[in-house]
Parts: C-alpha cells; structure tokens; sequence
C-alpha cells in the first residue's frame, strides 16, 4: 500500500480514490497534452512570425461557421470530414480542431474522424467559446471583432504563467 493509500478516508471525497502512482499520473498527463492544446497556445502559435506547423479547423455547422470562427482557420463540419479532408488538408501537417466549447464534443468526434483518416491531431480545449473569452479576435460573416477578456478566464494583464 503506498502513503496515499494509508491516509485516505471513506469521508474524504477528493481522496475516497487515491491518487495515481506519480509515474502513472506522469504518463497520463503527457498523453493528454499529446491529445489537447489551450487556446492561448494556439492564439500565441498563430500570432508568431511564421508557419505555426498547424492548421486549425473549425468542425461546425456553416450558421455556426458565420456566427463567428478563428481567423485563418478551415472551415469542415465534422459530418463532412470523410469526403472533404483528403481535399482540403496535407496528411504532413498537424491538425486542431474546435467545436463550440467545454461542453460540446464535436471537436473530439472531428479529432477522432480525422485520426482515423491517418491524420496526426489534437483537440483545442475551450473551443470557440474560450476563444472568444479570452479577448481574442475572431471572424463573423459581418467582418473581423473581438470581446473584452472575461477576466475569469483570461489574465488582465500578460499571462497567466502556466
């Protein structure tokens, strides 16, 4: 029995299930970055001088497309990666893919659709909500806005240093 598991307690709901062996919990959160990028990476990525080595691609509908989407990305709804992204993506470049936000998984059914295909992908946590969240800009069928940062999800001033 390791430490953790000598000290927790049925009435600890955090601990009632112990934590991972520090070994495990290492593998399983460099899987999970190797599956996720934040919307500040991708924002900072996007906004440097250069080729970002991504392309990003919004996996929603075309009203949802109009409604507002992250410049320079593809649009292809996730229905339409089957036929569409031989066409439209270089198997040589990684994808990401956003949907709405945290509680809509079209992003990760686009990511796995996009995987299947032979595709190296990951999913942008957030989607396009934290995107527009966090004050940065985006595309409307009316032209090129962006919101104040909800300074609940986003530092007032530089980053958050994570």
């Amino acid at each position: 029995m390791t430490t953790a598991q000598t000290t927790v307690t049925s009435d600890n709901p955090v601990l009632r299930v112990p934590p991972a062996a520090p070994a495990a919990a290492a593998a399983y959160f460099a899987a999970s970055l190797a599956f996720h990028a934040d919307v500040s990476d991708v924002a900072a990525a996007l906004a440097a001088d250069g080729d970002p080595g991504f392309v990003v691609i919004d996996t929603r509908s075309t009203a949802s497309w109009d409604q507002g989407h992250i410049p320079g990305a593809v649009h292809l709804p996730t229905a339409l990666i089957p036929e569409q992204a031989e066409q439209l993506l270089d198997r040589s470049v990684p994808v990401v893919t956003y949907c709405w936000g945290p509680g809509c998984n079209g992003a990760t059914r686009a990511a796995l659709a996009l995987a299947q295909l032979g595709f190296r992908v990951k999913e942008m946590l957030g989607g396009f909500e934290y995107w527009a969240r966090e004050g940065f800009a985006y595309e409307t069928w009316e032209g090129s806005t962006r919101r104040d940062a909800d300074p609940l999800t986003a530092p007032l001033e530089g980053d958050c240093g994570c």
